[in-house]
C-alpha cells in the first residue's frame, strides 16, 4: 500500500490560482486550513468503482502514510498525506431566487488533486468543519445526508448522468444539533472541478479593486485548465470572446444536465446558482428525490416553500442561472449594460442556445424512452401526451417507463399481455387512446419486439434511489449497521439490468414513503 500512496502528488491547482489572483489583483479568495477533529471515527462504506475512476486498488482505504497517518484520518479532515494543502472557496450567490451576498464552502475543504484516466480530479471533504464561510453554520455533514449523498452520486453516474463522484464515507460518534440531535459524518467527494456559478457572480457582485481582474483571470483558468477546445480564444482580459464561450458552454451543458434530470424524474430541490457547476455537473446533493407517483409540480424539498424547484420548473431555473452567470459575466463584455448593444446582444445569444439544446436534447430522451428510432414530426406531442396520461393517473414515473418496453404494439391495447401496462391507469379509456397512436407510430418502425424493448430498457432505469429505500438504509446505519448503505450502492451500480435481489427495490414504494421530508438540512 505504501507504493499506491508515495504515487499522489496532490497538486492543486484551483489554490494555486487562487493564491496567485490575490496576489496580483488583491481578492481573497480561499482559505487554507485542516479540519475540526471528529470522536469515534469508523468507516461507513467506500466506493470501489469510484476508486477504479482515479486509477486507485480497491484496498486503497486501507492505507498508512508517513507518521502513520491512516487513510480513516485522512478522509475525516484530521490529517494529511504529503501534498495535500486543504482550503476553503469563497463563492457568492443566489438562493432560491435572491441575491444572497457571500456564501462559500462553509463545510467543504478541498483536499488537491489526484492524477486519474480521466484526467485531473479535484478531491473534497463535504462536514470536515468549521471555515470563514460557515456564516452561523457548525461546519458539520450529519450521517443522514452523508449516506444519501453517497448514494445517490454513485447511483447518478450508473445512470450516466453528469456527476460529482463519492469516493468513500466516514462516521463518526459526535454529535450534531439538526431538527434532531445526530451523529457527524464526512463525506469525500470526486470531480473535475468545483467551480460554481457562484465563483464568478462572487467577483462580479463586490465591486472592490481587483475584482474585475480576478474574474477576467477566473474565466481564463476554467477556460485553459478544464476547456481546452476554448483555450485558443484570446485572454478574457483582452477580449470578449472567452467570457462569451464560457457563458455558452456553461448554458449548453446545463440544459443537457437538465434534459437529463427530467427524463429520470431526479428533482435536485435546491438549484441555487452557489449550487450550480460550471462544467454542467450533478453537485451539492441535499434534499433531492426521485419521484415515485409522477407529479410534474412535485416539490423535493420542504424547505421550498413556494415551489421554486418543483420538478417542472428545473428547466426554467437551469435557464435563470445561467441567466445570473451572464449578469456576472457581463463585466467582461463591453457595453453589455446598455440595451442593445453589441455586448448585451452577444450575451443573449450566448444563451439561447440554452433553449435550443434543451428542447433538442429532451425531446430525444422522451422519444429514446418510448423507444422510437428517431424524432419524427408529431413524436414531441405523443411524448408529452403520455406524460400528461401518467401526471393524470398518478402513475408511479420509473415503473411506467419501464414497463412500456413490455407493451405489444400489434395487439390491442385491451390484450391480456398489454395489462402490464394498462393496469397502471385507472382511466382505460384514455390510456387505450394514447395507445392506439403509440402502436401506430411503433408500425412506422421495422423493429422486432424484443429489440425495441432491449433499447427502451437501456434507457429506462429498472430501479432508482428512492426515498425509502435510502432511508431504510439510513435507519440501519444510525443503528451502526451499514449492511444496508453497501448492499443499496451495490445493486444501484447497475440500474438498468433486472434482478432478482433487488426486485423489492425495483416495486412501488410503501405507502409510509409519502410522509417522508427532506429539507435544507437534510
Amino acid at each position: 500500500m505504501s507504493e499506491f500512496h508515495e504515487g499522489l502528488r496532490w497538486p492543486n491547482r484551483y489554490l494555486q490560482w487562487a493564491e496567485t489572483a490575490q496576489a496580483l489583483h488583491g481578492p481573497r479568495l480561499i482559505h487554507r486550513q485542516g479540519g475540526e477533529p471528529l470522536e469515534g471515527l469508523h468507516w461507513v462504506a467506500h466506493s470501489a468503482n469510484a476508486a477504479a475512476s482515479l486509477g486507485w486498488p480497491a484496498d486503497w482505504w486501507e492505507s498508512v502514510g508517513p507518521e502513520g497517518r491512516h487513510a480513516l484520518e485522512v478522509f475525516a479532515g484530521h490529517a494529511c498525506w504529503p501534498g495535500m494543502a486543504p482550503c476553503a472557496t469563497v463563492y457568492s450567490g443566489h438562493q432560491f431566487g435572491q441575491w444572497a451576498g457571500q456564501l462559500g464552502d462553509g463545510r467543504a475543504l478541498l483536499l488537491g488533486e489526484v492524477a486519474s484516466p480521466q484526467g485531473p480530479q479535484e478531491i473534497q471533504l463535504k462536514g470536515a468543519g468549521q471555515t470563514p464561510y460557515s456564516r452561523r453554520g457548525d461546519g458539520r455533514a450529519v450521517l443522514r445526508s452523508s449516506v444519501r449523498e453517497f448514494l445517490c452520486s454513485e447511483a447518478m453516474h450508473a445512470l450516466g448522468i453528469p456527476t460529482s463522484r463519492a469516493l468513500c464515507l466516514v462516521g463518526a460518534s459526535t454529535r450534531v444539533a439538526r431538527e434532531t440531535v445526530e451523529t457527524a459524518a464526512v463525506v469525500t467527494r470526486v470531480a473535475p472541478s468545483f467551480v460554481r456559478f457562484g465563483h464568478f457572480e462572487h467577483l462580479a457582485h463586490h465591486p472592490q479593486p481587483g475584482h474585475l481582474a480576478a474574474l477576467a483571470a477566473l474565466v481564463d483558468f476554467v477556460v485553459e485548465e478544464h476547456l481546452p477546445a476554448l483555450a485558443h480564444l484570446p485572454k478574457a482580459s483582452t477580449s470578449p470572446e472567452r467570457p462569451l464561450a464560457l457563458l455558452r458552454y456553461a448554458a449548453e451543458s446545463t440544459a443537457r444536465l437538465m434534459a437529463q434530470w427530467q427524463a429520470v424524474g431526479f428533482c435536485h430541490g435546491v438549484m441555487n446558482t452557489d449550487n450550480m457547476s460550471i462544467l454542467g455537473l450533478t453537485i451539492d446533493y441535499g434534499p433531492f428525490g426521485f419521484m415515485d407517483a409522477f407529479d410534474p409540480d412535485h416539490i423535493c424539498n420542504h424547505s421550498d416553500h413556494a415551489g421554486r424547484y418543483r420538478w417542472r420548473y428545473q428547466p426554467d431555473i437551469g435557464f435563470w442561472n445561467c441567466g445570473a452567470l451572464a449578469q456576472a459575466l457581463a463585466a467582461l463584455v463591453p457595453d453589455a449594460a446598455q440595451d442593445q448593444s453589441d455586448g448585451q446582444l452577444a450575451l443573449l445569444d450566448a444563451l439561447r442556445h440554452y433553449e435550443a439544446v434543451y428542447e433538442t436534447a429532451m425531446t430525444e430522451r422522451w422519444c429514446a424512452k418510448l423507444g422510437l428510432h428517431t424524432v419524427q414530426p408529431g413524436d414531441a406531442d405523443l411524448a408529452q401526451r403520455w406524460l400528461k396520461l401518467m401526471a393524470g393517473q398518478k402513475a408511479d414515473f420509473t415503473i411506467a417507463f419501464r414497463r412500456l418496453s413490455k407493451f405489444r404494439p400489434d395487439l390491442a391495447p385491451d390484450a391480456p399481455d398489454n395489462a402490464v401496462v394498462r393496469d397502471l391507469f385507472l382511466d382505460r379509456r384514455a390510456f387505450d387512446a394514447w395507445a392506439n397512436d403509440y402502436s401506430a407510430r411503433l408500425a412506422l418502425q421495422a423493429e422486432s419486439q424484443a429489440l425495441r424493448a432491449a433499447r427502451m430498457d437501456a434507457v429506462n432505469p429498472w430501479v432508482v434511489l428512492r426515498n425509502h429505500l435510502a432511508q431504510q438504509a439510513i435507519d440501519l446505519a444510525q443503528r451502526g449497521d451499514f449492511s444496508e448503505v453497501h448492499r443499496l450502492h451495490t445493486l444501484l451500480q447497475d440500474p438498468y439490468t433486472e434482478r432478482p435481489e433487488g426486485v423489492r427495490d425495483a416495486d412501488f414504494p410503501p405507502d409510509w414513503a409519502a410522509a417522508i421530508a427532506v429539507s435544507c438540512s437534510s
